[in-house]
């Protein structure tokens, strides 16, 4: 059987268990919802919808809505920008496919993997096939619909993925990148964020489970969640793949700085939904977020820039809006926990760290990480975690104190948070590598990962899409 026989039976097969999981909606309809483990109540959802606050409603849709542009177009634009020419399409149609893939997915049994009560390592299956989603308002928060917030959380799990395309962009087969992403959205994302963000998560600092193994981490917006394990997955990714043809022999730059200018500008934009949105109300908190994610981002952005132009002379329009992004990153764990001054602090030290990151560090161990997704969101997603530790304050998400203080604070608040910040980090690194890893193996052995030399050569637009982003014309058709 021929590699490209195999590879289409594959795909077909695929899609008949896709096809065989929508089919048992009816059925899912009317099972019994999982049991709570010993000790912790099952998720609470309310008998109806008479909590429900509209302006808080409104803040979610728009921030849901922000998210989703945070994937495409912004992301799309930003990685598309800085491919090849040859590239730029296939590119771009990974944050889109990305869109489609992931929500479905989020839909059958991602949500519920994720948000039911289970293990302190995984969700159950009560919320599968969006059984009990509905207008009521659920205990993860009780001021807008179920509905809301399990379509707030799916715009998380669909730019997390996308993020790691970054690490082998140019040179990964689409169809082994599809099965990738979605065996790596069940595998280790959903147990992420379980962990951190699902009721009896391992690493939850706000609903563990009583008497169980807990390490209680501050991560507001995803910093462990999202961009540690996107990144630490992207340099497996970006390891195991090898290097681009030609990479260190041959320049590489990006083909339209421009479309990455303006992909950048909307994920500064799109972070607002992202890190704002997570206050889950129309409220203070959501302001405090919003400014430290904004001020995080400028100082960032002037980070890099002026790091730059020490080192080469010129500050690039690269290196600044790789700045932005990189202070985004940085503040995300942190942006309901941290003051808008401290959020200056972390930025500025964002934007120097992941600069050296990106350009001296990687040049110096020679890997390919073409457009430094663990650069960026790696080692940027590890500062931000770490320094949630130093410098969380406890006014800030909890003003009267009311159980914040206890364990909860910042090293620079005498509290013992940065432990906790750490070993979640290392939980995430080891669970990151570890699953992208074997997932790896088994999609290299059943499809390949890698596209031949020749296709690489030609471009991914044509290779694996049939089309061009660009049609340049050497002279008029009349």
């Amino acid at each position: 059987m021929s590699l490209q026989s195999l590879r289409k039976k594959c795909i077909l097969i695929g899609l008949c268990l896709m096809t065989v999981l929508c089919t048992t909606v009816a059925h899912a309809q009317t099972t019994e919802p999982s049991t709570a483990p010993a000790g912790l109540a099952p998720v609470d959802i309310k008998p109806d919808a008479t909590g429900v606050n509209p302006g808080d409603t409104a803040w979610m849709l728009t921030s849901s809505a922000l998210v989703l542009m945070m994937t495409g177009p912004a992301l799309a634009l930003f990685y598309g920008g800085l491919v090849r020419r040859k590239n730029v399409l296939a590119t771009m149609m990974q944050s889109f496919i990305l869109m489609a893939i992931v929500t479905v997915i989020w839909a059958l049994v991602g949500y519920s993997l994720c948000f039911d009560v289970g293990s302190p390592y995984l969700g159950g299956l009560r919320f599968a096939f969006m059984r009990e989603v509905g207008g009521n308002p659920c205990e993860y928060a009780p001021t807008i619909p179920h509905t809301t917030w399990m379509v707030y959380q799916g715009m998380f799990a669909i730019i997390t993925p996308a993020l790691i395309c970054g690490a082998y962009a140019e040179r990964m087969r689409f169809s082994s990148m599809v099965v990738f992403s979605i065996a790596w959205l069940l595998v280790v994302y959903c147990p992420m964020a379980h962990m951190v963000w699902g009721k009896g998560g391992l690493l939850n600092a706000w609903m563990p489970t009583p008497g169980g193994p807990n390490f209680p981490a501050l991560d507001f917006a995803g910093g462990t969640v999202v961009h540690i394990s996107s990144g630490a997955s992207a340099l497996v990714c970006a390891l195991y793949l090898g290097k681009r043809n030609g990479y260190g022999k041959t320049a590489m730059p990006p083909h339209s700085v421009v479309l990455a200018f303006i992909g950048a500008a909307l994920l500064w934009v799109g972070w607002f939904g992202f890190n704002a949105g997570t206050a889950l109300s129309a409220g203070t908190l959501a302001s405090n977020a919003f400014v430290t994610t904004h001020f995080a981002a400028a100082t960032a952005a002037l980070g890099w820039a002026f790091a730059e132009w020490i080192k080469t002379g010129k500050p690039t329009v690269l290196g600044a809006i790789s700045g932005a992004v990189a202070g985004l990153v940085v503040i995300t764990p942190a942006a309901g926990y941290v003051t808008p001054m401290y959020a200056l602090i972390m930025g500025l030290i964002g934007g120097v760290v992941c600069m050296i990151s990106a350009t001296i560090v990687k040049n110096a161990l020679k890997y390919d990480d073409s457009l430094d997704a663990f650069g960026v969101h790696g080692v940027g997603g590890t500062l931000g975690a770490i320094l949630t530790g130093v410098f969380a304050v406890g006014a800030v998400n909890f003003p009267t104190g009311g159980g914040f203080t206890d364990n909860k604070t910042g090293l620079l608040e005498g509290g013992p948070a940065l432990t906790n910040q750490l070993i979640a980090t290392v939980i995430t690194y080891v669970f990151a590598i570890v699953g992208s890893l074997i997932i790896l193996k088994i999609v290299d052995v059943v499809l390949g990962v890698r596209v031949s030399a020749d296709e690489e050569a030609e471009g991914l637009d044509i290779t694996q899409h049939g089309e061009q982003g660009y049609h340049m014309e050497s002279e008029s058709a009349f």
